[in-house]
């Protein structure tokens, strides 16, 4: 909620329609005459160019609500009580033609017009932009009254198909608006509802004192925006429940009124969400780290690793953990965007870790978010008592480096932080990664632990998708640390390169794995077993004949195994990887191709090695239930596996709704959490026994 003196708004020409229904009540929010806010006639959507192409929408006499991204577009058109939308395809064009293709139904059934900006280098996507449902274009560049008319024959043409429709009944129940006028504040019932106001009035100061003190200089500066003469501007915030929304804000003769909208934290990727924390997942955590980094703007990186989940698991079962998991996030999230001032970013990545990226970061502000991260996780009341532990890792980009690498160096970051408990977050910057005090002390661990037993191996199931049964797992190691606890394989394996030991540990988990799985049970007799074996494995002159050879010892079926390819590192000799494949194909094993989708995914590993089986990584399965262009993309992966004769299998897979997506595409098994995290052989057999 925005102030604005009203000498600031003398002479302001008003360039509000008005927009209250047949029976008095305002269009756009539900709120009675008088105190509604004024509407907003034209949602405008650009992904480059929206805050040029709303001043000059407002220059042509509009009221323009403005979008950046593409998520659960058609519920805020309707909501934004617009007539007419502009999309912009330019420097856009694919996300711009799926963002009409969601606009174009609500459209039609609202008796709206749709209206593209299209460049003059994309006129021969004309067509296209036709097809996905779009009424008019402009080509772009454009002067401002070119626009204005092409606005007009838009607005006419939703005028005439509208007909007798009564344009109160387009705005959705739950639109957030407010207005100001004279020194108070009008709520919309919703509004009012949302942030727990006893009163739909507020005088101007309470108004105020319900924005944060971070988020009031936003505030000021909007209103600052107004006052210079701009007939629209916007601002982010948080509600006093936590949630991040963005005010739309329009002046007009007599006041000012907002319209809120709700983000999903991650801005643009509120397609990728964690199905647990509601989050961005890894997915959307990739794609925010790789345009930053081209950004240029040297952003840092925070993973914060939560502890002892296990444990309250075992304690008060998955749901109990799960709850406890979704508070942490909740409570991070708050503590995070406390202290960033708004500016940090947050996602969930795999298991138990969170990802924290902020823009243009300095050590300093990594080191206060990662403190107040730290300090929430560690703070317990007597209702609520915080049973995690956390261990945070972080870096801070170098010029021009990858966010791949990045990415890495923020994991080795927290690997150094676990390996030394207590010692407190771990940020790198660039030229100053040296190793950690711990390193020798892990290596002589390591060396111990594979020795002694603390290397255990855990298996997944994966699950075919015709019939539920589970017809293989995957074996995972973990590392149970006589003082650190459970440590899973990245650490594990993080802590073996670092200390020189990863083909030491590669080749004691694939002994353990065959041999406990010659030792299965009968009931446990068909299933297959999926082996890691790293790139760095494969380029090693003779691993081919030598893993044939601990198979052989070990007692199990070389037709039941199948090697899995790591992306840990490059295949850079394709033909000696190809040459080693076919020799393991040739003792009678299968070969899959894990992660693909990310890391060094490469078609040429599809033509030049052969494989049987291809994993999709967890961020093209979860992303399945995403928007279409997201489908898109798993769907030609699928297919251009099956066309090679592939069989696909789906990592990361955590909802009914991402499986049945997912077989629906073609998609032979799954491995994932909907059917069962890594279990030791007892439970495993169990788990086979209840999917008969």
């Amino acid at each position: 909620m925005v102030p604005l003196h009203g000498k600031a708004l003398a002479g302001r020409r008003r360039i509000d329609r008005g927009a209250q229904g047949h029976d008095g009540t305002h269009a756009l929010t539900g709120l009675e005459p008088g105190d509604a806010p004024q509407a907003a006639d034209l949602f405008v959507l650009s992904f480059q160019h929206r805050n040029a192409l709303m001043a000059a929408a407002g220059q042509a006499g509009w009221h323009p609500i403005g979008a950046r991204r593409s998520g659960d577009l058609s519920r805020r058109f309707v909501a934004s009580g617009a007539h007419l939308a502009l999309v912009d395809t330019r420097d856009a064009l694919d996300e711009a033609l799926g963002a009409i293709r969601a606009l174009a139904d609500a459209a039609q059934a609202n008796a709206a017009g749709l209206l593209a900006i299209v460049s003059r280098d994309d006129v021969h996507h004309l067509g296209d932009v036709f097809a996905a449902g779009a009424t008019h274009y402009v080509l772009a560049p454009f002067d401002g009254a070119e626009l204005g008319q092409a606005l007009r024959f838009a607005a006419r043409h939703a005028e005439r198909i509208a007909g007798g429709v009564d344009r109160t009944g387009l705005a959705a129940a739950d639109t957030l608006g407010w207005r100001w006028a004279d020194g108070q504040i009008s709520l919309s019932p919703a509004l009012a509802q949302r942030i727990g106001a006893a009163a739909r009035r507020l005088p101007l100061s309470r108004a105020y004192r319900l924005l944060r003190p971070a988020d009031r200089a936003g505030a000021r500066a909007a209103r600052r925006r107004l006052a210079a003469g701009h007939a629209t501007t916007a601002f982010t915030h948080l509600l006093p429940g936590g949630e991040r929304v963005a005010q739309q804000l329009t002046a007009g003769a007599t006041g000012v009124s907002g319209l809120i909208e709700l983000l999903r934290p991650g801005g643009g990727e509120s397609a990728h969400r964690d199905p647990l924390t509601d989050l961005p997942d890894e997915h959307a955590a990739r794609r925010w780290l790789t345009r930053a980094v081209g950004g240029g703007t040297r952003p840092g990186v925070l993973i914060v690793g939560l502890s002892r989940l296990q444990t309250v698991n075992s304690l008060y079962g998955r749901a109990g953990g799960d709850v406890l998991l979704q508070a942490a996030a909740r409570r991070i999230e708050r503590a995070v965007q406390d202290a960033s001032g708004g500016r940090a970013w947050l996602a969930r990545l795999a298991g138990a870790d969170l990802f924290i990226g902020v823009p243009r970061a300095r050590r300093a502000e990594l080191e206060a978010v990662a403190e107040a991260i730290t300090s929430t996780v560690g703070a317990e009341t007597e209702r609520h008592p915080m049973l995690l532990g956390v261990d945070i890792g972080g870096a801070i980009a170098a010029a021009d480096e990858a966010a791949g690498v990045l990415l890495r160096r923020a994991h080795i970051a927290l690997v150094d932080a676990r390996a030394e408990p207590g010692s407190g977050p771990r940020i790198v910057v660039p030229g100053h990664e040296a190793a950690t005090p711990r390193l020798p002390r892990l290596a002589e661990d390591l060396r111990r632990a594979l020795t002694s037993g603390e290397i255990e191996l855990v298996f997944q199931p994966q699950v075919r998708m015709a019939d539920g049964r589970i017809s293989g797992v995957e074996a995972l190691a973990r590392w149970r640390h006589p003082e650190f606890g459970a440590l899973g394989a990245d650490l594990l394996f993080g802590a073996a390169e670092r200390a020189g030991l990863s083909e030491r540990v590669s080749a004691h988990v694939q002994t353990r794995a065959l041999e406990l799985a010659a030792a299965w049970p009968t009931d446990l007799a068909t299933l297959r077993l999926s082996v890691n074996v790293t790139a760095r494995d494969i380029a090693r002159p003779g691993f081919a004949t030598a893993f044939l050879e601990m198979l052989a010892s070990s007692g199990f079926e070389a037709a039941r195994t199948t090697v899995e390819i790591t992306e840990d590192a490059l295949i850079e000799d394709l033909p000696a990887a190809a040459a080693a494949l076919t020799r393991l194909r040739e003792g009678g094993c299968a070969v899959a191709l894990d992660d693909f989708g990310t890391g060094y995914s490469s078609l040429a590993y599809l033509n030049a090695l052969p494989i049987d089986w291809l994993k999709l990584d967890r961020c093209l399965s979860q992303g399945i239930t995403g928007g279409a262009r997201d489908r898109i993309v798993v769907r030609s992966v699928i297919d251009l596996a099956r066309s090679l004769g592939l069989e696909v299998i789906a990592e990361g897979v955590e909802t009914e709704e991402q499986r049945a997506l997912l077989a629906a595409e073609g998609c032979a098994s799954f491995q994932g959490f909907l059917c069962s995290g890594p279990v030791a052989t007892a439970a495993l057999v169990e788990l086979v026994r209840a999917h008969v």
